[in-house]
């Protein structure tokens, strides 16, 4: 039986042990951590369960495919949710946003005074940019010839100069007459983590994902995603081997041979690398020609994330939750520029407690309270993280009109620093480069490798990061796989 080695039990890497064990290769994964999941992992804390990671489920129908490509089964359940956000301004605005586009555009007309023809004319917009490029620039490899030798592709092709590569997001965001619409749909350019007043506006087909074909929750909270893989793969024969960080990825006349560990060396007929494609170049290929455009790309923003167990609850909160900074601008300038946090912060809480009653004890809430934030630079992150405690509790205090400080009964944190610790993700930033200019796209690295036999997935390569990117991208280098058979 052909031998395949994964490094990295991410998301990614899961995906794509799965696939390879259903095209008969026997898998075995590599996990330098004592668990499987990488960022989709989660704490219990003094009564309290926190997922770390992602906090929004879309494109379940990911997720089924993989569980159904073997007969055994393993518990993985999940309903689709009304709302998509609760989103706070502080001038008392709020708005429960449906995850359904009639019902999104008629109530956004109404609490936003937008013609509610100009908002459904956005989503259909929206739609359309999605089905058009999604076969080109999500399902198949962006870097094989067969890709654009189809009609699907060329018809995509051509309408390039329709879908807003040349304008950024803001600009084509600015169609709305009042500004916090426009902030609400500037939001979705952190779901890869980049700028809205530096990514192209083709990036307006991200809000489709969430209110075209909505929003879900797994049932268990988002680290039953992770587990719910894992264990399927262990029940299928993938063997795992964690707390074994590789070392090395080995090769001879440009074909590989293996890879080495902290235990021993091995030899594989395949390797697939889940690992952030930057550490992969630096640290286990040495020296490989690196392709030096690829890596000095702009990383996409990191998270510092406050783990708060609240004694109280709010029923004004939902699920998902945004409290928008006034000067969203400027917000980003600091992110991407200076390389710092704002004053006036965008605090995202996540309240799985709300689904899931267990998650934390009676009467309580459990918060993933989160700030985007630049990657690790070198700054004093113990100042930073002091300092923006402060605001994000001032700016709960502004919008919510509660002292939450009195009310935290555990708390846990995690800045891009612990990221890349925990991840070997660059810098922390958690979808490997950002998408601010219109050829990072293009820029990202292929699935595959020069080296015959090395293929990689995850955030950081083609199509990008987050939890259905992710999973695409084991799919698309498993296509580019033979069957062992």
């Amino acid at each position: 039986m052909l031998r395949a080695a994964v490094i990295g039990a991410g998301i990614g890497g899961l995906a794509a042990a799965l696939r390879l064990r259903h095209k008969g290769y026997h898998v075995t994964v590599f996990e330098k951590n004592d668990y499987a999941g990488g960022k989709l992992h989660a704490i219990e804390k003094d009564g309290y369960r926190f997922d770390l990671g992602p906090s929004l489920f879309t494109l379940p129908e990911l997720m089924d495919e993989l569980h159904q490509l073997f007969q055994e089964k393993v518990d993985f359940d999940y309903s689709s949710q009304e709302t998509a956000c609760h989103y706070f301004w502080e001038d008392g605005t709020q708005f429960q946003a449906p995850a359904q586009p009639s019902k999104f555009a008629s109530k956004a007309s109404e609490v936003f005074n937008e013609p509610k023809k100009n908002i459904g004319k956005y989503l259909e917009n929206s739609k359309d940019k999605y089905e058009t490029t999604k076969s080109l620039f999500l399902e198949k490899s962006l870097h094989k010839a067969s890709t654009y030798l189809n009609r699907d592709t060329l018809k995509a092709i051509a309408k390039i100069p329709l879908l807003g590569i040349t304008g950024t997001l803001d600009s084509y965001n600015q169609t709305f007459h009042n500004p916090k619409l426009t902030q609400l749909f500037n939001r979705y350019a952190t779901y890869n983590g980049s700028s809205p007043y530096q990514t192209p506006g083709i990036m307006s087909m991200i809000p489709h994902l969430e209110i075209g074909l909505g929003t879900y929750y797994p049932q268990g909270g988002m680290h039953r995603i992770s587990q719910s893989l894992y264990e399927l793969a262990d029940k299928v024969g993938v063997e795992f081997r964690f707390r074994e960080s590789v070392t090395s990825i080995n090769q001879k006349n440009n074909t590989v041979t293996g890879i080495s560990t902290d235990h021993q060396d091995y030899e594989f007929d395949l390797v697939v690398s889940n690992m952030d494609i930057f550490p992969t170049y630096k640290k286990l290929m040495p020296d490989v020609k690196e392709p030096k455009r690829t890596l000095e790309q702009e990383r996409s923003s990191s998270a510092l994330i406050f783990y708060w167990g609240i004694d109280h609850e709010f029923p004004q909160l939902g699920l998902h939750n945004i409290l928008f900074s006034e000067d969203y601008p400027t917000e980003f300038q600091h992110i991407f520029e200076h390389k710092t946090l704002f004053e006036d912060p965008t605090v995202y809480i996540n309240i799985t407690s709300k689904l899931s009653p267990e998650d934390a004890p009676a009467g309580c809430e459990n918060w993933f309270v989160m700030i985007n934030a630049p990657g690790d630079y070198g700054q004093d992150w113990d100042q930073m993280v002091k300092q923006s405690r402060k605001n994000i509790i001032a700016k709960i205090k502004k919008v919510l009109n509660v002292d939450v400080e009195p009310l935290i009964q555990t708390e846990y944190i995690l800045t891009p620093q612990d990221i890349e610790k925990n991840t070997s993700s660059y810098r922390g930033a958690l979808y490997g480069a950002a998408s601010n200019n219109k050829f990072a796209a293009f820029l990202r690295h292929p699935n595959f490798s020069k080296i015959k036999n090395l293929y990689h997935v995850g955030g950081s390569v083609h199509p990008g990061g987050g939890i259905p990117l992710c999973l695409l991208s084991a799919k698309i280098t498993a296509d580019l796989i033979p069957d062992a058979q």
